[in-house]
């Protein structure tokens, strides 16, 4: 590809929008251009990459015996109500009716649609296993679009789906597409953890997420420093230690305390002269209309993604309190002691130890509450956040935490889709029996971005050589020169020939310009051709990352080519 025909040009400076690495790399080196917020164009440069991406991901689900196909955008929403997920997901999903006042949904995944054709095609149990697998468009109607390629409104995503007989057969697959995942993401350069992950609204049993670290990340990942133990915030756990001696004695009634404007646990553990965890912290939501107090040891945080789980609803929001009031709770002296109408979850903490606790009455607060005594939990459950300090319930080790970027992700579904939907097979006992299914997704404009901001420095991209748009960047200088324009053409010439993946510089622009744009667009090998090495009948090659520049002979240069790029490519 010669430059002077390439479409898009690169940018000396990045849009002000622009906040992250990757997301001013990519649009200085004209890889992607935004249409709208969270919508982005690929040109040929970036599209060039997301498909040499895409090969590798086709490469390691074919290896394992995924089978491609191709599923619809647009899809009916009688298959979103079978699944439940019509009234479950939330403003994200979008909507739309069609000229005959159908309903329809643009897909931000493929459950439903590929759970139908499972249902339509497999009879037997003959049939299974088997997994299918696209690379398809998702539509989102994100709230916060971010990052470039990070955070999209469309964007582009492998998801595969497996079936299977039974939950054995489901379990000892997940190892393989795991693999499988650490594969795509090694050959694709990027260094990611696998971590123990939130299903989310796509649900099922187990799930890891493969998380890039990176402190531009939206993700939290806690990890034991004793042992393996790795998982996303939304689903850590840690052993909630106390000090031995209680901080409270249990005594048969709560006593009322009048305390003046204290309503925060810093606020009152200043005025008790108590630690943190002797204070019980209820917050309160408003879930299917229904009003739900969540109650805490006063040290730890109520973790809204496990809180979810333990509630089953996706419809969850903070009480306003205007509702607090109307149910008797007062704000900021809130909790669940006296009140009726109201869906108490409580933290595994609480139990078996008295509390100081809100006294739903301005200024006043409890001590000696009581779980089972003074108030009723509906459920009790772990809904803590897991933070950095905590100790790992595996081992004991000390947890720590960092900032990621989600990839990919994968879950044991079950038979969550298979059972609201009727996807059965006749076992060989001739029962019908729902399918166990899996999915797993890997968001390609995501990975792209991710390499961009793990594989860069402070001149440009410095790409994989799996994934560069082009193996080699040749620059013709001093282009005026007929005989150092007649020897360039001849080395692109040669290169082509050869299968190589050449971008040839060939514009009238000053040395600067030219390499300059080079570095920035990051291609692994730049081949540079001038008055120099005319003269010593040689063309200087120098990797993206290397500090210096050599001058190898023309009879040389496929086989040095070669030698560079088998070491850029173990490298990645």
């Amino acid at each position: 590809m010669r430059f002077s025909r390439l479409f898009g040009r690169t940018l000396r400076q990045a849009p002000a929008e622009a906040e992250t690495a990757n997301h001013k790399l990519l649009l200085r080196a004209a890889l992607i251009r935004q249409v709208s917020a969270g919508v982005y164009s690929f040109l040929p440069l970036g599209w060039r990459v997301a498909r040499k991406v895409e090969a590798i991901i086709r490469d390691e689900m074919d290896r394992i015996d995924g089978q491609e196909i191709l599923m619809p955008v647009l899809n009916p929403a009688e298959l979103w109500q079978e699944s439940g997920r019509w009234s479950t997901i939330g403003p994200e999903l979008i909507r739309l009716r069609d000229r005959a006042d159908r309903e329809f949904v643009l897909a931000m995944t493929h459950e439903e649609i590929v759970t139908d054709l499972a249902r339509r095609e497999v009879r037997s149990y003959r049939q299974l296993p088997f997994m299918l697998y696209q690379i398809q468009t998702k539509i989102r109607d994100e709230a916060r679009p971010r990052g470039g390629l990070v955070r999209l409104r469309e964007f582009l995503m492998k998801d595969a789906y497996s079936f299977h007989p039974d939950t054995a057969d489901l379990d000892a697959f997940y190892p393989t597409i795991y693999q499988a995942y650490v594969n795509v993401f090694r050959r694709c350069g990027v260094d990611v953890r696998p971590v123990e992950a939130d299903p989310g609204m796509i649900g099922g049993t187990g799930s890891h997420e493969f998380v890039l670290p990176t402190p531009i990340g939206e993700d939290t990942i806690v990890q034991c420093t004793g042992c393996t133990y790795a998982a996303n915030v939304e689903q850590a756990v840690a052993i909630k230690q106390l000090p031995e001696s209680p901080s409270l004695a249990v005594v048969e009634l709560p006593e009322l305390v009048n305390t003046p404007g204290a309503k925060t646990i810093d606020q009152l553990a200043d005025f008790f002269g108590l630690p943190s965890y002797a204070f019980l912290k209820s917050v309160f939501y408003h879930g299917d209309q229904t009003l739900v107090a969540a109650v805490i040891r006063g040290d730890l945080d109520v973790n809204e993604a496990k809180l979810v789980r333990a509630l089953k609803t996706t419809n969850l929001r903070l009480a306003s309190d205007e509702e607090l009031r109307a149910a008797g709770i007062v704000p900021g002296y809130g909790s669940p002691v006296g009140v009726a109408n109201l869906l108490v979850i409580a933290d595994d903490s609480v139990p078996g130890r008295p509390f100081i606790a809100g006294a739903n009455r301005p200024d006043f607060h409890l001590r000696h509450v009581l779980l089972s005594r003074d108030f009723r939990a509906d459920q009790v459950a772990d809904i803590a956040t897991a933070e950095e300090g905590h100790l790992c319930e595996r081992c004991g080790g000390r947890l720590v935490a960092e900032r990621g970027i989600e990839l990919g992700h994968t879950f044991k579904l079950g038979t969550k889709y298979s059972q609201a939907m009727g996807a059965t097979f006749l076992g060989p006992n001739g029962r019908e029996t729902e399918m166990v299914m899996g999915c797993y997704g890997i968001g390609v404009d995501r990975l792209l971005a991710a390499i961009v901001q793990q594989c860069h420095d402070d001149r440009g991209i410095t790409w994989p050589v799996a994934v560069a748009p082009f193996h080699l960047h040749l620059v013709a200088l001093n282009v005026e020169d007929a005989s150092i324009t007649t020897r360039a053409e001849e080395v692109y010439r040669r290169l082509e020939e050869a299968g190589c993946e050449v971008l040839f510089d060939d514009r009238a622009e000053t040395p600067g310009v030219k390499f300059a744009d080079a570095d920035l667009i990051g291609i692994p090998l730049r081949l540079t051709v001038s008055r120099r090495t005319l003269a010593t009948d040689s063309v200087e090659i120098k990797p993206r990352t290397a500090k210096e520049a050599r001058l190898v002979t023309i009879g040389e240069l496929l086989a040095e080519i070669g030698r560079q790029m088998l070491i850029g490519d173990s490298g990645s």
